[in-house]
């Protein structure tokens, strides 16, 4: 049996449905034929309100797990268990994690998840190609110039479609991933300074990358409007996932896909040509 007749008439709830990996987790889904339910403070779900759990999970068969705070912010582990366990009371057993690669802040919410019952899957990323093309940072590019604290560590950069395509395999295939921890990563190294430079040769404009001190970042978070104590957190991750623990790549989206990560080049051609960096 393909992947394809596995998943079909299959209901997966996609928490985050319209963030970055959310969205995309939710378009691949329906494209391997199953039904996705959006799980969002906009169709009424929040990850800090219990009672509005049962109502997206209800008559679902999987769910894919992404906290709207980092995986590793404090009581994330704690949602995570009681999410799954409101899961599991309604029957839905296939559970699956977006988790942090080397961040060892995140392993408590695995663990939970791990401890919970369920059939689950634990789907490790670190750094997104998206990361540069949306939000804070592609804000950042527009004007010329990103400021971040990774100095001169080097990041295989993944493509979120391809932890989408991953999630959905996964999904079509349960026996086979149930119970495992898969490390997704791109093809290649690239510093931050490497990275913008192909950006720049894309977008067709002079862009540069400063590294500053991750302690002096935390000023630059606050800017963008990250409250304090988030701030915070935030740059103690960046210390450390930053401090070259994850400067190397893993075969985790071959071993699940078959073939080799979209490499970072071609995500900055397509973000290009649709206007990503427009000043």
């Amino acid at each position: 049996m393909n992947g394809t007749t596995r998943t079909k008439d299959r209901t997966l709830v996609v928490t985050g449905a319209s963030g970055r990996t959310g969205s995309r987790v939710a378009r691949a889904a329906e494209a391997a034929g199953m039904t996705v339910r959006a799980a969002s403070r906009a169709t009424g779900f929040d990850w800090a309100d219990r009672t509005t759990w049962a109502g997206a999970l209800r008559g679902a068969d999987a769910a894919w797990l992404a906290h709207p705070a980092d995986v590793g912010a404090p009581g994330t582990a704690e949602a995570v268990a009681g999410l799954a366990e409101a899961a599991l009371s309604l029957g839905v057993r296939r559970l699956v994690l977006l988790s942090a690669r080397g961040e060892d802040q995140a392993l408590p919410a695995e663990e939970a998840l791990r401890a919970s019952g369920a059939d689950w899957t634990v789907v490790r990323a670190a750094w997104f190609a998206q990361n540069f093309s949306e939000g804070p940072l592609a804000e950042e590019l527009r004007r010329g110039e990103l400021v971040f604290p990774a100095g001169e560590v080097a990041e295989p950069f993944i493509d979120v479609r391809d932890i989408a395509d991953v999630v959905v395999a996964a999904l079509a295939d349960g026996e086979r991933y149930a119970g495992r921890t898969l490390t997704v990563t791109g093809p290649r190294l690239l510093t931050w300074a490497e990275a913008v430079a192909e950006i720049a040769e894309a977008a067709g404009r002079p862009l540069t990358y400063r590294a500053v001190p991750a302690d002096a970042y935390r000023e630059t978070l606050t800017g963008f409007g990250v409250p304090d104590r988030e701030a915070a957190f935030l740059t103690e991750v960046f210390a450390t996932l930053l401090d070259g623990r994850n400067a190397r790549v893993e075969d985790g989206v071959r071993e699940v896909l078959g073939r080799g990560p979209r490499d970072f080049s071609d995500v900055v051609r397509e973000a290009a040509a649709d206007g990503a960096w427009k000043e």
